[in-house]
């Protein structure tokens, strides 16, 4: 019931920085905004000029970067802070779900399995001495797994903004 009520409250306020509800960030970051986002959230610092990303995107026009910063700001993702516009919340909406931070990259989550299942494949493979159903059946699932993992890995890649 509480979770209910959270949800219908649209516009939250903390501070000066507005707060809306995922569903509302999730319909409206998509297309050049959320290349914006993506851009700002692999920067170094979190900021970025409009003609910073004007160039880095190639836009056809600096207000077009700034049409889209200024779309992030009212969504209560970044603030403008003289000139520069810096990243102050950070969500996991849409495509955005499929990856996890580290530093200034963005990996997709699956990376992590993927790596996993293949350092244990390889150790398997190294220490296998004799062979018999029980090995096969471990290699097998092994070699799926680990397949299975890096399509996954590279199909997310793939659709990242």
């Amino acid at each position: 019931m509480l979770s209910i009520a959270l949800r219908s409250i649209e516009l939250l306020y903390l501070g000066s920085v507005a707060v809306i509800d995922d569903e509302k960030i999730a319909s409206e970051l998509r297309g050049n905004t959320l290349k914006v986002y993506w851009a700002l959230l692999n920067s170094e610092n979190g900021a970025m000029g409009v003609r910073e990303l004007y160039r880095k995107l190639g836009f056809s026009t600096p207000a077009l970067a700034s049409y889209h910063l200024n779309k992030l700001e009212d969504l209560g993702l970044v603030a403008n802070k003289g000139g520069d516009y810096q990243l102050v919340r950070e969500v996991k909406a849409g495509i955005l779900k499929q990856f996890i931070k580290l530093g200034t990259f963005m990996l997709p989550r699956y990376i992590l399995y993927a790596t996993f299942f293949t350092t244990i494949l390889v150790f398997f493979i190294t220490q296998l001495k004799e062979f018999s159903f029980y090995n096969a059946f471990a290699l097998i699932f092994g070699l799926l797994s680990t397949v299975i993992f890096w399509y996954e890995t590279i199909r997310v890649w793939r659709q990242k903004p």
